[in-house]
């Protein structure tokens, strides 16, 4: 199965606050907000979005396609992302530009602050998708994940006209998307990604109710944190996935990304939807137990260990031929 990636191809510069940014706020004066953290630690690492995802597919040997706009400093994070399976052929340079930049702070209790400069990436509008399809032969899916947002519409939009799959991810974006953009990536989406917060931001920005939204979309896939994650769909029971427990939580930093991952390859594979959720969460867990988002390893018996002891015997065997194929 080929699936596209077209998003934020990014460097992360990401920070540690040792205190809470809610001690910090007063009421009643939010409105007029003045705030330095003084930071413990400084961590440059690779990033985005469509490369995150890229990566841990890659990993899983599913070889992405990578789908984005980067400056002419991307020469490095190329070579790393090819190095993990991924194809980078479909990557445009704008050598006028920087690749795009997140600095996130985080907290003492994983809460974040993060400003994202856009660079390269907003050239990505440019892109089209009908030469990649071309050069792949044939395209299973696309994720539309953040990115400029005119790219993103216009992704999406070219996958209803080529009859190619899609899958939304419209995330951080959000908060730049009028009513009309929000509806044009979810109308027709195999798959919607979001997280609780985004889960009610999108219906707030699209005037729709759950119902409307599950009308059209094939199914509503939300991460929720340490609870895991629920799968919705028109007509049918809602699933509620647990996630793999860890005592040994480092950044949240690309979590979401990992669980998104871990889902398409499993559905890649043929599994069920609960299937693909378990191993995002378990590749969730995995990079929350580290510093960066594709700074982990994927390893076959820890990870059908994890599975095991979350999930149980029975799901750990039904990975079991798929991890030995990838890993």
């Amino acid at each position: 199965m080929r699936i596209a990636l077209s998003g934020s191809i990014a460097t992360d510069h990401l920070m540690v606050y040792p205190g809470r940014f809610a001690d910090q706020l007063v009421a009643g004066r939010l409105e007029h907000v003045s705030l330095s953290f003084l930071a413990d630690s400084l961590d440059l690492r690779r990033g985005g979005v469509a490369a995150n995802i890229a990566f841990g597919l890659g990993l899983l040997g599913l070889r992405p396609i990578l789908i984005g706009a980067v400056g002419s400093d991307f020469g490095a994070y190329e070579v790393w992302l090819k190095e993990h399976g991924v194809d980078t052929e479909s990557v445009h340079v704008f050598p006028a530009h920087h690749t795009a930049r997140f600095v996130c702070t985080t907290d003492a209790e994983h809460n974040q602050i993060a400003t994202f400069y856009a660079g390269a990436m907003a050239e990505a509008r440019t892109i089209a998708l009908a030469p990649v399809a071309e050069r792949a032969g044939e395209l299973d899916l696309v994720l539309v994940s953040p990115n400029d947002p005119e790219a993103m519409l216009r992704h999406a939009r070219e996958c209803r006209e080529l009859g190619i799959p899609f899958a939304s991810d419209p995330s951080q974006q959000l908060a730049r998307l009028d009513r009309e953009e929000v509806r044009a990536l979810v109308d027709g989406a195999d798959t919607l990604f979001t997280n609780e917060y985004e889960s009610a931001l999108l219906l707030e920005r699209s005037g729709w109710t759950e119902r409307q939204v599950l009308d059209r979309t094939r199914r509503w896939v939300t991460t929720l944190g340490a609870a895991g994650s629920r799968i919705r769909r028109a007509d049918r029971p809602t699933l509620e996935i647990p996630s793999v427990p860890t005592t040994a939580a480092a950044d949240p930093t690309g979590v979401g990304d990992a669980f998104r991952s871990g889902f398409l390859a499993a559905t890649a594979w043929g599994l069920p939807l609960e299937r693909a959720a378990q191993l995002g969460s378990a590749l969730a867990t995995t990079v929350l137990e580290r510093v960066g988002t594709q700074e982990y390893v994927l390893d076959r018996a820890e990870l059908a260990l994890r599975l095991t002891l979350a999930y149980g015997p029975e799901a750990a065997a039904e990975f079991a031929p798929h991890l030995a194929r990838a890993l």
